[in-house]
């Protein structure tokens, strides 16, 4: 199973593979935005193994952080089985 998570682009640098900072919930990353050319500082993009895949909107990534916060919190096995 692959698993992409949501960020906030903190910064972008004027590179070929237009590397950005991005933000999971405080923890930051060096990201290519080279597939999201439309990205822009302050959006939310989803991350697949370094790669910024897609953008999405504010409300979208919000409820997807929550939701694997809950699962985080609930001690299901849900939540941790592979």
């Amino acid at each position: 199973m692959c698993l992409a998570v949501p960020g906030q682009v903190v910064t972008i640098e004027d590179d070929p593979l237009r590397t950005a900072c991005v933000s999971f919930a405080g923890v930051t990353k060096s990201v290519s935005l080279a597939m999201v050319p439309e990205a822009q500082v302050g959006d939310y993009v989803i991350v697949h193994v370094g790669f910024a895949i897609s953008r999405l909107d504010e409300e979208a990534a919000r409820r997807t952080l929550q939701t694997y916060a809950d699962l985080a919190a609930s001690g299901s096995s849900d939540a941790t089985e592979v």
